[in-house]
C-alpha cells in the first residue's frame, strides 16, 4: 500500500492505493505517507483535485475494497449509485439493500467506508434531510454537500 497526503478544502486527505486501485481515503495526514511515484496515486489525486474544483462529478479511478461484510459492501455499492449533488436517507439505503429497518446499520456501514469522498457516504443524511453522522465530522459533510449542490446548480442553469 502506498500513501500520499494532499491538501483539500476540507483539510489534508491521505489517499492510499494498492496494486488494484484506491483502497483508502482518510481525513488528516497518515504517518509514513510520502510522494511515491505511482500512476494510480497520480490519477486519484488528479480526480480528487478536479472534484474539489467542481470539474468532476463521477470518479473513475479503480477501487480496491478488500474488507467489509456483505451488508457493508451492499451499502457502499448503494452509496456509489447516489448521483452527484443528490442525497438519500439512511432509511432509503437500508430499504435498497433489503433491510428496511436497518437505518442504524447503514450508519455503521457508512462510518466504516474505507474510501470516503470517492465512495460518497457524505450523500447519506438522516430522515427529513437532517445532517447527521460523518466520520470526517459534520462541517466536512456540510462542505461536501454544499460544494456538490453549488456546482450541480451551476451545471443545471449553465451559470
Amino acid at each position: 500500500m502506498r500513501w500520499v497526503v494532499i491538501d483539500s478544502p476540507i483539510d489534508e486527505l491521505s489517499v492510499a492505493v494498492d496494486d488494484t486501485g484506491v483502497c483508502g481515503v482518510h481525513f488528516g495526514a497518515m504517518e509514513g505517507a510520502g510522494e511515491p511515484d505511482d500512476p494510480r496515486l497520480d490519477e486519484a489525486v488528479a480526480e480528487l483535485r478536479a472534484y474539489f474544483a467542481g470539474d468532476l462529478t463521477d470518479f473513475t479511478v479503480p477501487l480496491s475494497v478488500r474488507r467489509g461484510s456483505d451488508f457493508e459492501r451492499a451499502v457502499w455499492h448503494q452509496m456509489s449509485l447516489i448521483p452527484y449533488g443528490e442525497m438519500r436517507t439512511y432509511g432509503e439505503i437500508a430499504a435498497a439493500v433489503g433491510d428496511p429497518g436497518g437505518a442504524r446499520a447503514v450508519g455503521v456501514a457508512c462510518n466504516r467506508n474505507p474510501i470516503p469522498v470517492i465512495v460518497p457516504c457524505h450523500r447519506i443524511v438522516g430522515a427529513g434531510g437532517k445532517l447527521v453522522g460523518f466520520g470526517g465530522g459534520l462541517p466536512r459533510k456540510r462542505y461536501l454537500l454544499e460544494l456538490e449542490a453549488r456546482f450541480a446548480l451551476q451545471r443545471a442553469w449553465r451559470l
